[in-house]
Parts: structure tokens; C-alpha cells; sequence
């Protein structure tokens, strides 16, 4: 049975087993992977995998279940069960499946993997670090090629077909010198060939100078308010907020965003623009269908400023009466400023160049705090030398309209495109 009769199979065994309204959709992806561990290239292997999702809808309650293979008795059973989960749940009437689409099928044209590039690259990524950076240590880095093919069906006539093919890399590392040992850092980025050095890419070359220099830190002192400057690699951190909690299902339909009544306006900066580009030559492992069965959309969030949409599913939508989008954030692309590093710190009297931060989640109000780690001191416009763990704490919501600069440099990590940007209003605290 072929993988699309396969999850015809599965939509055929959720509306046996009862289903008012099903939805199945079935991921198949292969992956190549080479692995470096402590230095050395240790692993090369090919696994695959298939995982099937079922969802049933039945008398106004929603259940699912998943399976991990495709014979036929599993399919059954594990069908079955979501519809006995669903007759478990509470009702709730805004739920709903995807209309009916025009069927298509979605392809990145990326189907079989370089594998002698992929070697080279993490050969001459070890090279050049030993020879470049002989107090590096490059704990582990994987080199992956990743191929995926996706089913979406349901019972309303949707039916997507998704092929879609990528590498994605990942380095983690620290400096040693005898009894003393840099912080650890990582990055990672996605690409559609294997055409670049690992080390030219996403600023590694930079991170791995830069864990040089932290194995020699300093501790701040005392407590201030100032600037921080955020790196991409960082950015994440404090988007996500945005992105993933304050204008998404859950904030919005529980009336705790901070950002429920602000629709429209402004939140941000002007010269903070965010798009979401899971469909753009500029994104290159985006999606094609978002989770409760629409064709992506290129969303525009934020416009210079001002926040232009939520990002609200069906059943998000169906909670709130707010409009449903085509988009389920991610894909980042945040256009670009005009200013150097230089110039973003050179106003800056006391502040940090922050790298990488660990903390909690933020509150639903926007506050948080972590720790800076592999971070820089600034003053008087200077950056100056790498500092040991410091706090710092701010409030996120202020922070985005607290801008000072943005970068007109960006890094694209494949899955995203961040700058440089610097923030005013936060707290940080040495020793």
C-alpha cells in the first residue's frame, strides 16, 4: 500500500470507527546523519521514520491519538481510540476541521543528499578550527540531511501533499586552557546545499573566536539600568514571547495578552518590522499547511510597529470570532536597520552585548529574567570584555518599544532571518 493509500486508510478507519468530522496526516522523513563527538567524526547513519496523526470530532468533542508505523490492525486500533477520546472530552462547538481546498502537492525540488559534501565540510570544519583556534574544544556537531514527505487529509476533501528536503547543522563547543574552560555555546542553521564552510556560516567563525576570549572573564559589579544589545542568535528569546505566547490560541482566548486589546496599533518600535515566511525563497525549511489544514501564508505580524495580526488557528478563531490566519508564526524575517554594531553601541554608557541567555519562561506580562552568558561589556560606546554569568531582567512587551537601533547586517539561519538590535530599559545585576 503506497503512503498516500496508506493515510486514505487511516481517514477510511476514523470514520468507521464513528467520526462525525476526521483528519489524519501522515509524515514520512528520512534521515542522514554524520555526527563529530569530542573532536573527531564519529557516526554516519540513515534512519527512517513514519508517524501518523488522528484526529476525530465527534457530537461537538475532540480526541486524538498518533501512531508510529502503518500496518493495517495498528491503523484500526489507534483510529479507534481517538474517536473513544473524543467521546471522553468535554464539547465544545468551535470545533472544526478545514473546509474543503483544492487539492495540491508541494515541493522544494531537494530530494537526495550530498553525502560526500556533507563529509567534507565537517572535515574541514575540524581542520580549520585546529588550526585557527587550538584551545577550541568542538564537543559534538551534526550534520543532517532531512527529507520529508507529508499527507494532510480530512474528511471535508482537504488533501496536501508536502515533499520537502533540507540539510541543517548544529555545533556545540567551549574553549579550554588547562584547568580553565569557556562557557559553552552552540548555533545551528538550516541550507538547502552544502555549498558554504560550516565555519562561514551564521557567525560560527565569530562564536568560536569569541569562546576564546570568554575563557578570561570578568564579573560586573553593582546593579544598573542600561542598553543591551541582542545578537541573532539570542533574538529568539525574547521574540518568542511575541510570537509563540502573547498573539497566539491560548493568551488570546483566555483574555491574558497583554497584547488582546491591541490590534492595530503599536507595540513595538517603528522601526521593528516582522514578517513570517514559512512559503519564501528566503526561508528554506518553511511549512506548506499549517496544523489544522490550510495552505501557509507569508503573514506580515508587525509593521513598523504596529502589530497588524494574531495568530489565531480555526479553533482559535471559532473561540474568539477574531479572524483565523494562514500562519502559524515561525519563519521570522525582520527587516533590516541602519545601523553597524559599532554605531548600535556607540550611544551605549553602561550596557551589555548579550549572546546567549538562560532563564524562565516569561510571565504573561512580559517580565523576565536569566542569565548572560557569553556576553560582552559595554561602556561608553565600547565593547569591551567578555563578563562572567550576569542577570539580567526586563520587561519584553516595553522592550520592543524601547528600541534604540537595528543592525542593517542580518544572519539567516536558513529558518530565519534576525539582526543585531538594541534594547533600552533593562536591569543588570554583577555581584
Amino acid at each position: 500500500m503506497s503512503d498516500k493509500n496508506t493515510a486514505l486508510f487511516c481517514l477510511e478507519s476514523l470514520k468507521k470507527a464513528g467520526a462525525d468530522k476526521a483528519q489524519c496526516v501522515l509524515v514520512n522523513t528520512e534521515k542522514n546523519e554524520l555526527n563529530v563527538d569530542a573532536d573527531k567524526i564519529s557516526l554516519m547513519r540513515t534512519s527512517y521514520n513514519t508517524n501518523i496523526r488522528f484526529t476525530a470530532i465527534k457530537d461537538g468533542r475532540r480526541g486524538s491519538s498518533s501512531l508510529n508505523g502503518f500496518l493495517k490492525p495498528d491503523i484500526e486500533r489507534v483510529a479507534a481510540s481517538a474517536v473513544e477520546n473524543a467521546k471522553a472530552s468535554p464539547a465544545d462547538p468551535a470545533y472544526d476541521i478545514a473546509p474543503r481546498q483544492p487539492a495540491k502537492v508541494f515541493d522544494n525540488k531537494i530530494v537526495t543528499p550530498d553525502l560526500d559534501a556533507m563529509y567534507d565540510r565537517l572535515s574541514t570544519l575540524l581542520a580549520q578550527a585546529r588550526v585557527k583556534y587550538p584551545l577550541l574544544k568542538l564537543s559534538q556537531a551534526i550534520l543532517n540531511f532531512n527529507r520529508r514527505m507529508e499527507y494532510f487529509l480530512n474528511s471535508n476533501g482537504v488533501d496536501f501533499t508536502s515533499n520537502s528536503g533540507y540539510y541543517d547543522a548544529f555545533v556545540f563547543f567551549l574553549s579550554q586552557d588547562g584547568k580553565k574552560t569557556s562557557s559553552f555555546n552552540y548555533s545551528m542553521y538550516t541550507a538547502r546545499d552544502m555549498k558554504k564552510e560550516i565555519i562561514d556560516t551564521v557567525s560560527i567563525d565569530t562564536l568560536f573566536r569569541q569562546s576564546a576570549e570568554q575563557l578570561n572573564t570578568r564579573p560586573l559589579e553593582g546593579k544598573f539600568e542600561g542598553e543591551i544589545i541582542v545578537t541573532p542568535v539570542c533574538l529568539i528569546n525574547f521574540l518568542q514571547f511575541i510570537t509563540t505566547m502573547a498573539i497566539r490560541d491560548a493568551s488570546l482566548i483566555s483574555g491574558s495578552s497583554v497584547y488582546k486589546d491591541k490590534l492595530g496599533k503599536q507595540i513595538a518600535s517603528q522601526a521593528f518590522t516582522l514578517r513570517s515566511k514559512p512559503v519564501s525563497d528566503e526561508i528554506v525549511d518553511g511549512y506548506y499547511v499549517t496544523p489544522d489544514g490550510f495552505e501557509a501564508e507569508n503573514t506580515t505580524i508587525i509593521e513598523k510597529g504596529v502589530l497588524k495580526t494574531f495568530l489565531l488557528s480555526l479553533y482559535g478563531a471559532n473561540k474568539t470570532g477574531l479572524p483565523r490566519v494562514s500562519n502559524t508564526a515561525g519563519c521570522d524575517v525582520i527587516e533590516p536597520g541602519d545601523k553597524t554594531l559599532e554605531e548600535l553601541a556607540a550611544p551605549i554608557k553602561k550596557g551589555l552585548l548579550v549572546a546567549r541567555v538562560s532563564g524562565n519562561n516569561p510571565t504573561e506580562g512580559g517580565d523576565f529574567s536569566g542569565v548572560a552568558k557569553n556576553s560582552y561589556y559595554i561602556e561608553n560606546g565600547k565593547i569591551l570584555y567578555p563578563v562572567s554569568e550576569t542577570m539580567i531582567s526586563c520587561n519584553i512587551p516595553k522592550m520592543f518599544m524601547d528600541i534604540k537601533g537595528i543592525s542593517r547586517e542580518r544572519v539567516h539561519f536558513g529558518n530565519s532571518v534576525y539582526p543585531w538590535i538594541s534594547f533600552g530599559g533593562v536591569t543588570v545585576s554583577g555581584k
